[in-house]
Parts: C-alpha cells; structure tokens; sequence
C-alpha cells in the first residue's frame, strides 16, 4: 500500500505542497516504466540462462528489503540490515553479474556491436564482389570435400576488425584464401590444423588461433571442443563461424552464440553470401547495403 500511496503523494504534490503538475505525473509515470523494464530485463535475463529459479530465492529478498525500508514495519526495527536491504535491487543487479559474467559480457557486446539484426551485415572490403563470390565457393568447396574426408575444421568469418589477442594465439597469414590453403592447414598433418582460421574479405587472417570456450550448460553433449569453441567466440564477437565435425563430417554454423547443424552447399553458400553482404537476409526483403574503403 505504502507504494502507491508514495506514487500518490508524488503526483500530488502533498509532501512538499506544490500541488499536481505534469513534471510530477511525468516523472512518476518514467519512474514505475523504469523500474517496470529493469525487473523485465532481469528475468529476460535469467531465463535466457536457465536461471530462473533464482527468482524464487531472489523475491523473498527483495520484498524483505521493502517491507524494513518501509514505514509500515511498525516498531520492529532493524537499522543495519534495514539500510543494506533497501539497496537490494543493487545488490541483486551486482550478484547477477558476479554470477554470469561471460553472458553479462555478451549482452553488452550486443549492445555495443553495430551489427544489424533484420538486415545484411554492413561490409568494407576492398575486392570486387566477383572475388567475394570465388570466396565463398572456395570455403563452401573446402568445407565439403573435409566433410566428405572427415578432417575437422573451425573457420571464423569476421566482417570487422578481429580482436589482436585471438589473432596473436596463432600464426599470422594474411593470404589469399584458396580451396587448397584452406585443406592444407586443415590436414591432420598439418601444425595448425587444431586451432580455428580466421578470415576477412578474400583473406586469411590468421591461422591456429585458440578461441575461448563457451560455458553453457544448454549445449548438446555430443558436441566437442571445436563447437564449443565455434560457439564461445560467436557468443563473444561478432563473426560466423563453419564448423567441420571431425567424428561424422556434419557442417554446422554458429552465429550470435547459437549453433545450427546439418548444412549442405546450397545452404552454406546463402549463409556466407548475407555474411559478406551479397545477400539480403532472408527477414529483411531489402537489398544489401555494402561500403567499400
């Protein structure tokens, strides 16, 4: 009750005597919207990472915290714990933090990443789109002849600026891609065939490049290491990355920390092609919006 009778006196004006005036209904309307969508986004939030049982041992909580923070608690007073449990909604945000740091971490990379959700990715090479086009036949060609041999393969593709300290866990390239370079690393052989190859443009980057791990729990056990790590720097970046299953030739692709299995030529060719902005996407309807530097 204590609540709406604070919105109540907040609109009105009565604690301070200024009478109703539309700063302070506009205020209050932002203050309950604001509160609304921060208690919104923390169940989004632990939802999203299959925690949301929390919010059962989190409610006790919070409403322990407003009932001592209140005037309605009578004489029983507790002034410590009163005064630290009325800044619980902090502590909440704090501890949700504390507790899921890769995904906190991920969300504001999304936040921050100027990628475009509903429409093809916004690209800055300096190649015609007729080599884009022999790239994507290359990687698309190399992924289905390691399928067919069962070679294991990991291929980041980036449409923007690769993070050094990823770059610098392998070797550096910067060669022009080809069917036959992209094998030859892969080949069992070969002394970068575990770790992932990164590609911008028409271009090797780098090559055995360690990526960090994904920690979900939500992740088929049957996938390996190299899908996991697929999926981590997805969950991470902003790239795409193909995935060539070692064990059963399966290619998978992993974009924005989701994996999906199963892909043949035709498919991968599309997916590569809204990659590198060839393409409109198939939500979008709209034509490509492509820069050049």
């Amino acid at each position: 009750m204590w609540f709406f009778e604070n919105i109540y006196e907040a609109i009105t004006g009565a604690k301070d005597g200024s009478g109703i005036n539309p700063g302070n209904i506009v205020a209050c309307v932002f203050d309950v919207v604001l509160l609304a969508l921060l208690i919104y986004g923390i169940i989004v939030f632990l939802q999203k990472n299959n925690a949301v049982r929390l919010i059962f041992y989190l409610l006790p909580f919070v409403l322990l915290g407003i009932l001592l923070s209140s005037d309605y608690n009578g004489s029983f007073e507790l002034p410590l714990i009163s005064k630290i449990l009325s800044y619980s909604f902090v502590l909440i945000i704090v501890a949700v933090i504390l507790l899921f740091p890769q995904e906190a971490r991920r969300g504001l990379l999304r936040l921050a990443s100027p990628k475009e959700t509903h429409e093809a990715y916004n690209t800055i090479y300096d190649v015609p789109d007729e080599q884009l086009h022999a790239t994507i036949a290359d990687i698309v060609k190399a992924a289905q002849n390691m399928a067919k041999k069962n070679v294991g393969a990991l291929i980041v593709i980036s449409t923007q600026n690769i993070s050094e300290h990823i770059l610098d866990s392998g070797t550096n390239l910067d060669s022009v891609l080809s069917c036959a370079l992209l094998e030859s690393i892969f080949n069992t052989k070969a002394p970068l065939h575990d770790g992932a190859v990164f590609v911008r443009g028409n271009r090797i980057v780098a090559a055995g490049c360690f990526l960090p791990l994904s920690q979900s729990n939500t992740i088929d056990k049957e996938l390996g290491t190299r899908h996991r790590a697929a999926i981590g720097v997805t969950e991470n970046y902003n790239v795409t990355a193909i995935i060539v299953s070692e064990e059963t030739g399966v290619i998978s692709v992993a974009q924005h920390g989701e994996i999906t299995r199963y892909y043949d030529s035709q498919m991968l060719t599309d997916c590569l092609e809204q990659v590198y902005g060839l393409k409109a996407t198939a939500t979008s309807g709209k034509g490509r919006k492509r820069k050049r530097g």
